[in-house]
């Protein structure tokens, strides 16, 4: 069958259309000034130029800026187009810069031949479109068979010279691209021969090991990752003769953590595992175009079952729906407009055809095959065929698309940008609609309008019984490979300072780079709630840290199906977790080491009221039956008291309980799990060791914990004291114990037990250096030394240390002795004076060692918890004896007891009071919050908010103020008080 006549018809011939001209003088001088060179040229080929080809080119001067330099630079060169068929044209430029590729020596030849390639088909095709010699599949083509020629020519190029440096074996010299297995797949419009004038081409490159052919000593991927860099700059570096594509390698596997160029292996492994349906929708269009093409082909027919889902859950439907709401993204989104309407993102813009066509196939396609085909128009045609759209809606869809993408094509043409918007100058509109071909911007508007409303009503009726997926009207899209530009402005309107970061982090979650995300169940979840989390985040006071210390808290947890599961269905954990995240990393690392405080979080009998000591008991009694072993205990211990001090942290936090609580708190608890302990270690040691004859122990607790101020950062100080039967010589067990072998051996089990490191974790820290002779002594003293040390070989120190014992466990009668023994101690008459020079000298020796000036070192720095401490114990020394009810184990109760008797000099006592309760109050916060010193240059926003509440200060900067004051007076009554 031969051709009709005018397809082999010069292009001048077949000219039907032009853009209109402008009566602009400076417009006619340049065209007249032009014509004298192009009538020049065209006498010299014997092309006569009527007035109608005049008009063209007047047209494409008003209107074209880029095609007229290209008209300018070479004259004779568009003379030569219009003497003949386009076709024939085409043709002659993909066989002669496949010629120039083959005959280059260097990157710098191919580059200037695929350059000068470029220009001729640019020129070419704006001629045949704007003269509506070809019709858009045939623009479209003819710019995607470009990019296919060039991208081939330069693949084939860099083969060629790795094969001539040794470094790529094989016997096909002229195509060694061929069989390498290094595949290139063409994306987007690219991949479904649907190329804009001026258009991005979105490659993906893989390499499958197999088929490679390197030489032995060179590794893939660091070769290919180097060839293809050398790829991109091939076809987008700019030259003085312009660019060849600008290329987009984003739409591979997780951009933001592979490289360039990835095996084969891995990509069906990422796919399969953590594929989303934005990368289904992107793959329908996929196409090898360049390099080992059979390769690619198998490839992708390999990734066929990723696509292609037969049957979608609720979760991948409403994440297609999501990705609907990606194109409305640019100025102009909400309503239909001319000036300034983003034709390809606006509404009812040509990707909302696209995307109306992708959701309809991905949807369908995976049980009717006959649905997959790239190309967009050819695709509503089968849709209309299987009954997924009416006839009239295929139509309405394919016109507008036509008429929308030559629209887009003219934009383009201007000046050679990827721009898709009209220009919102009124000027400038009326420029371009001449250039479109028509007379005003009201005669465009005529037909513009009525195109996009159309689509956008197709479109709308698509998803209208979808669910909203924004929250309080802002717009939440984290999928595909570029921004959403209408998130990143919510996003920073929100406060976060980094919003292209969030969305990029985000889209990490959903590439499973963590294990929380690793499972599809887990993505799912997190689409359904991560607008909420990030609006609950940007409510902090800090967004950013906040949004940080959420991501290394899901970087650490093990799994997110439960946790994003119960962020969905409780909505005040949502804002917990938020208020954890912004004021206490330390609480968020806990929460991602121990799964189960979430469910105890959600327990509002757990987190209302702190539990009472019935509660304890009970809480602990029950955890610790049901454990099989030794080891079982000390793991369900480790469970249930890190539970129990996560919940008190969050009371502290939420409100729950004030700061000067939680020190007795988290004593009642250590109180319960020392006793819970200690008896399991007796019963698991009498089994081996038996039991000595009336022998009993108990625990005192000293420090903090005597003095119930602990925090969520405490070691306990603990002192063993035993006794047994007169005469006992030792344990009745199967390997018995001499009395204070086996008590040494009991205490070191129980220290183990309560601070070794288990799979759940550790419990406490534990410093026995209280005890009688301090580091020199045994671990455990008998009762008798105990009391003789006390009476007659005790520091001055040693007895301030023991105004905070407390005996926290053991037989009645042996506490009995005890608490006597103490009480004994503490109200011995003293000598005030040499008492004075004792605690002088001690405080003396710590400043030296341990001193600061950084006021927020709470515990050393002068006026800090030491020196009140010190007071308080100093007092009730040198005062029990007379008034023995000042006695307290708690620094705030004694200097209240003491203060009550108008035993404080100078009437100092409230000053004393109140710098402990602040100074507590302070510590409380930053141990819950904080793994170490605190910094406040370092410290978040929402953390010191949450200082300035505890103080009851207006701000923070106000509390470094009366802290400073405070730290001052409380060191100066220190040397009116210890005197």
């Amino acid at each position: 069958m031969t051709e009709p006549l005018s397809a082999r018809a010069p292009l001048i011939d077949r000219i039907r259309r032009a853009p209109l001209g402008s009566d602009d003088p400076r417009v006619v001088a340049a065209v007249q000034d032009f014509e004298a060179e192009v009538i020049e040229a065209a006498r010299a080929t014997g092309l006569v130029l009527t007035n109608r080809i005049r008009q063209f080119l007047n047209g494409i001067f008003a209107g074209s800026p880029y095609l007229s330099g290209l008209i300018r630079r070479d004259p004779y060169r568009l003379v030569r187009m219009l003497a003949e068929a386009p076709e024939e044209t085409r043709a002659k430029l993909l066989e002669q810069v496949a010629n120039e590729a083959e005959q280059a020596q260097s990157i710098a030849d191919v580059m200037a031949a695929l350059r000068r390639f470029k220009n001729e088909i640019a020129l070419l095709t704006a001629l045949a479109d704007l003269g509506g010699v070809w019709d858009l599949s045939e623009v479209t083509g003819t710019l995607t068979q470009a990019a296919d020629a060039a991208v081939q020519q330069a693949v084939r190029f860099l083969f060629r010279q790795a094969v001539a440096n040794g470094s790529w074996l094989d016997a096909d010299d002229l195509n060694p691209e061929r069989n390498s297995g290094y595949i290139v797949l063409g994306m987007g419009k690219y991949g479904a021969g649907e190329l804009n004038y001026s258009s991005d081409i979105d490659l993906v490159v893989f390499y499958d090991r197999q088929r490679l052919k390197l030489r032995a000593d060179i590794e893939p991927q660091p070769f290919l990752v180097r060839l293809t860099r050398e790829l991109v700059r091939i076809l987008q570096e700019r030259t003085g003769d312009g660019y060849v594509f600008r290329t987009d390698l984003r739409l591979r596997p997780d951009p933001g953590a592979t490289q360039i160029a990835l095996s084969t292996d891995a990509a069906l492994t990422y796919y399969e595992s953590f594929g989303q349906n934005w990368e289904r929708a992107a793959m329908i269009k996929a196409r090898p175009v360049a390099g080992d093409t059979e390769a690619g082909k198998a490839f992708l027919a390999e990734l066929s079952p990723f696509i292609w889902r037969k049957y979608l859950d609720f979760a991948a439907i409403a994440d297609i729906h999501a990705m609907k709401r990606q194109i409305h993204a640019h100025r102009g989104f909400g309503q239909i407009g001319v000036a300034g309407h983003n034709i390809k993102l606006g509404r009812g813009g040509i990707r909302e055809i696209e995307f109306f066509v992708q959701t309809q196939q991905l949807i369908a396609g995976g049980r009717q095959p006959d649905l997959r085909t790239p190309e967009t128009l050819t695709a509503l045609d089968c849709l209309a065929k299987r009954g997924w759209i009416k006839p009239e809606v295929r139509d309405d869809l394919a016109r507008s698309y036509i008429f929308l993408r030559g629209i887009e094509h003219r934009l383009q043409m201007v000046a050679d940008e990827q721009t898709h918007s009209l220009p919102e100058n009124s000027d400038a509109l009326a420029v371009f609609a001449r250039f479109a071909g028509y007379e005003s911007v009201s005669e465009l508007s005529t037909e513009l309008v009525p195109r996009l409303e159309a689509v956008q009503r197709h479109y709308a009726a698509l998803f209208e019984d979808m669910p909203e997926l924004t929250r309080g009207g802002t717009n939440m899209v984290f999928a595909g490979e570029a921004d959403d530009p209408q998130t990143v402005e919510a996003l920073a309107k929100m406060g976060y300072s980094q919003p292209h970061q969030v969305i990029e982090t985000v889209r990490g979650w959903h590439h499973g780079r963590y294990p929380a995300v690793r499972s599809a169940k887990a993505r799912e979840r997190l689409t359904e709630v991560q607008a909420l989390l990030i609006e609950a985040l940007a409510e902090t006071a800090n967004p950013d840290s906040a949004f940080a210390s959420f991501d290394r808290f899901l970087s650490q947890l093990p799994a997110g199906v439960q946790l994003f599961s119960l962020l969905r269905a409780n909505p005040n954990l949502l804002r917990l977790i938020a208020d954890i995240m912004g004021s206490a990393p330390r609480l968020a690392r806990i929460l991602s080491r121990h799964r189960r405080v979430l469910d105890a979080v959600l327990d509002p009998r757990l987190i209302g009221t702190l539990p009472t000591p019935e509660e304890l008991d009970a809480l602990i009694r029950d955890e610790l039956e049901s454990a099989s072993d030794f080891q079982e205990v000390l793991d369900r211990a480790r469970v249930i008291g890190n539970e129990q001090m996560f919940l008190i942290g969050v009371r502290i936090l939420s409100g729950i309980i004030v700061p000067s609580q939680a020190g007795g708190a988290y004593a009642l608890l250590a109180d319960h799990l020392i006793r819970a302990l200690q008896q399991a270690v007796e019963q698991d040691f009498a089994r081996v060791h038996g039991r000595v004859p009336d022998g009993k122990a108990a625990v005192v607790a000293m420090g903090k914990l005597g003095g119930r101020e602990m925090t969520a950062a405490s070691d306990l100080d603990l002192i063993l004291i035993y006794d047994y039967a007169p005469g006992a010589t030792q344990s009745d067990g199967p390997r018995p114990l001499a009395p204070s072998q086996y008590y040494t051996r009991l205490t070191q089990r129980l220290i183990s037990a309560l601070s070794s490191p288990t799979a759940e974790g550790q419990l406490y820290q534990v410093d026995m250096r209280l005890r009688p002779s301090g580091q020199k002594g045994p671990l455990a003293t008998q009762l008798s030394s105990f009391i003789e040390y006390q009476a007659n070989e005790a520091w001055t120190w040693e007895h301030m240390a023991l105004t905070r014992a407390r005996v926290i466990t053991g037989p009645p009668e042996l506490r009995a002795r005890i608490e006597q023994t103490i009480r004994e101690v503490l109200v011995r008459p003293r000598d005030r004076a040499k008492i004075a020079a004792d605690v002088r000298d001690m405080r003396q020796r710590i400043a030296a060692e341990k001193g600061t000036d950084e006021i927020w070192n709470l515990k050393h720095v002068r006026g800090g918890l030491v020196d009140l401490e010190f007071m308080a114990q100093y007092l009730q020394l040198i005062h029990a004896a007379d008034h023995p009810s000042v006695l307290d184990q708690n620094t705030v109760l004694a200097l209240q007891k003491v203060d009550s008797k108008g035993l404080i000099p100078g009437g100092a006592g409230a000053i004393l009071i109140s710098a402990a309760r602040l100074l507590n109050d302070l510590t409380q916060i930053v141990r819950l919050c904080v793994d170490g010193p605190f910094r406040a240059d370092e410290a978040s926003q929402g953390l010191k908010d949450l200082l300035a509440r505890a103080a009851d200060a207006p701000s923070f900067d106000r509390l470094e103020a009366d802290l400073r004051h405070m730290l001052a007076e409380t060191a100066a009554q220190f040397d009116r008080v210890i005197s």
